[in-house]
């Protein structure tokens, strides 16, 4: 016979804030993808906390520990760097990204303002010189929030990618 572990049930309260974190982190998302759809990469890095830490990373690295990833930022000053490289130094094949971001799983928010989330996402890329679009990478978003009085930042985002294959020209940030 199966049974079933008691699981507790949140009151309606709970539920509703439990949604509205989650349209909140969504909304941050959407916004998160638009700037680097636009390559408004500026923008980009002010959706992080000055100590906010941004990784691409494989899922072969990531499960087994090891911390080389393709973007590796420690803080919101290396991203702003990585950001000011890439609109103003970089030379790259002109291109157009979309991000898709789905199925978004968010955690209570802490006594201290953070909220642990994770999201799958899938970025297409249209290269000016060629008409079709390809998945330029697929992975997952792995999340720390802090809230701030400008409204969510990121402290903490790892992207962890399931391709194996890596387009050469990972430009933009996933």
């Amino acid at each position: 016979m199966l049974t079933v572990p008691d699981k507790k049930v949140p009151t309606q309260d709970q539920a509703i804030a439990a949604m509205l974190l989650k349209a909140e982190v969504e909304a941050f998302n959407t916004a998160y993808s638009a700037a680097l759809d636009e390559q408004r990469l500026s923008d980009w890095a002010e959706l992080f906390t000055p100590d906010g830490f941004y990784i691409i990373i494989s899922r072969e690295n990531h499960d087994r520990g090891l911390p080389v990833g393709l973007i590796y930022c420690e803080n919101q000053g290396m991203i702003r760097d990585r950001a000011f490289a890439l609109e103003k130094t970089a030379m790259f094949a002109p291109r157009y990204l979309r991000h898709m971001v789905g199925n978004v799983a968010v955690e209570p928010e802490d006594a201290d303002g953070l909220i642990v989330a994770r999201a799958n996402y899938v970025v297409f890329q249209v290269l000016f010189d060629r008409p079709d679009a390809t998945i330029h990478q697929v992975g997952r978003y792995e999340d720390v929030f802090q809230r701030t009085p400008g409204g969510l930042r990121l402290k903490k985002r790892v992207c962890v990618y399931d391709s194996l294959l890596i387009d050469n020209a990972l430009c933009i940030p996933v």
